[in-house]
């Protein structure tokens, strides 16, 4: 093949994946931290460039911590003290004791023996389930519908037998596991908060569920850590059962506002993980002042029960503004409130009008994140958003569904409206 039908068959796709609606623009957005969430976008209109101030509304910082003085201050310092860099993999150039303070925190965090950390709460993932199934050449692995992509791809490279149940559904996943050999080992890998549709999972029935069947449990927290729980320590802690996972995943780079991911386990686990796991042995550690700063959010993040709980009452103040208005939204009890739209090009077309007409930055979330006719607008709300903000975001979702051609969802798409409690 020559140089050309390269070029010729990676084009092709492009333009049927743009056909299809699912191309992806990136907005280029300033997080400005004595602003937030207001920032001035800088855009080209009739090759004139032009500003003006815009709202975020979709942002994966959930307490702002990465605009916290104090842990700005703690990353500065380390910076001046060590340089920006780790040097390397922590087998050839050594840890530092920030990286080693940051896993104390964490398995302190979980009330966990270890934690070990990796560049990115993905490759944890996607690298921690492909070696515990290396190390069970028999082993069933059973996995939510609606999991994560680093979950799906760690378990597609192991090459293990996969099993998906129902989302969040118990009984489906139940006979799977009495469907299987009894002798054979077992993983069952869920999410305690699933980030594109805002539902909250059972965790202490999963754990109840592995213990019947004898199965290993991996759960994913990435989207929980520094949410729920007395201290931040996610759904699973909030529930008691948090020793009683085998597994848990969770990530800096959300609540705790950094970059880089963990897992905290047994001591016996963690082990086998950071001697056999190739995404962690052969993979530069993260900067130690990203590991300082971690350390000092995790710290005030324990102590921020104040801001959970007030990000808890917005988002339920904003779901019953939505409600009134009859704009479809699927409606949990977590700080994600997803605004429907179904059709990708609908997303792209809200998200659009929101930016231009009214100043709000929301991106458009189609597939792949999420299933085909399941697009949509999936709003955060942080502790700097107020009622005030709120209701104008409101008022311009009314404006741009009273004018859309959407009106005949239900009959539409019954399937998605089948599959998710949704408001309409």
């Amino acid at each position: 093949m020559n140089k050309n039908k390269y070029k010729n068959l990676l084009t092709e796709s492009i333009e049927h994946f743009k056909s299809e609606g699912f191309y992806r623009n990136f907005t280029p957005i300033l997080r400005k931290v004595e602003s937030f969430p207001l920032t001035n976008l800088k855009f080209s209109d009739n090759n004139q460039e032009s500003s003006h101030k815009l709202k975020i509304w979709c942002t994966n910082d959930y307490l702002n911590m990465s605009h916290n003085q104090s842990v700005i201050k703690e990353m500065i310092k380390v910076i001046k003290e060590v340089g920006t860099g780790s040097g390397g993999t922590r087998n050839i150039s050594g840890t530092t004791p920030f990286h080693q303070n940051l896993e104390q925190s964490l398995s302190n965090l979980h009330g966990r023996d270890s934690a070990l950390v990796f560049t990115s709460a993905y490759s944890a993932n996607q690298t921690t389930i492909w070696t515990i199934c290396n190390a069970f050449k028999s082993i069933c692995v059973f996995s939510d519908e609606l999991n994560h992509a680093s979950l799906i791809q760690g378990i597609k490279n192991s090459k293990s037998e996969c099993k998906i149940f129902k989302h969040n559904n118990l009984e489906h996943l139940e006979k799977l596991l009495k469907d299987t050999d009894s002798s054979r080992p077992k993983l069952i890998v869920f999410e305690s908060l699933y980030s594109m549709d805002g539902t909250i999972t059972e965790v202490d029935k999963y754990v109840a569920l592995a213990k019947k069947y004898n199965a290993l449990t991996y759960l994913d927290e990435v989207h929980a850590v520094g949410i729920y729980g007395k201290n931040g320590e996610g759904v699973a802690g909030s529930l008691g059962v948090s020793k009683q996972v085998d597994i848990i995943n969770g990530t800096l780079a959300k609540a705790f506002g950094q970059i880089g991911g963990y897992i905290v386990a047994d001591n016996y686990i963690i082990e086998y993980i950071r001697s056999f796991a190739p995404g962690f042995i052969f993979t530069t550690s993260i900067m130690p002042s990203v590991a300082a700063a971690a350390t000092k959010s995790i710290s005030i993040v324990k102590d921020a029960q104040h801001k959970r709980n007030y990000i808890m009452k917005k988002a339920d103040y904003l779901r019953n503004q939505l409600k009134l208005n009859n704009i479809p939204f699927i409606d949990s009890n977590s700080h994600i409130v997803p605004v429907m739209a179904y059709k990708s090009q609908l997303a792209k077309l809200y998200s659009k009008k929101l930016l231009e007409k009214f100043h709000i930055y929301v991106q458009p979330i189609f597939y792949p994140t999420v299933p085909k006719n399941s697009a949509r607008l999936r709003i955060t709300i942080t502790p700097k958003h107020s009622n005030n903000d709120i209701d104008e975001l409101v008022t311009a979702l009314i404006n741009i569904y009273q004018n859309s051609t959407n009106k005949n969802t239900k009959k539409v798409f019954p399937e998605v409206l089948k599959r998710t409690p949704i408001y309409t």
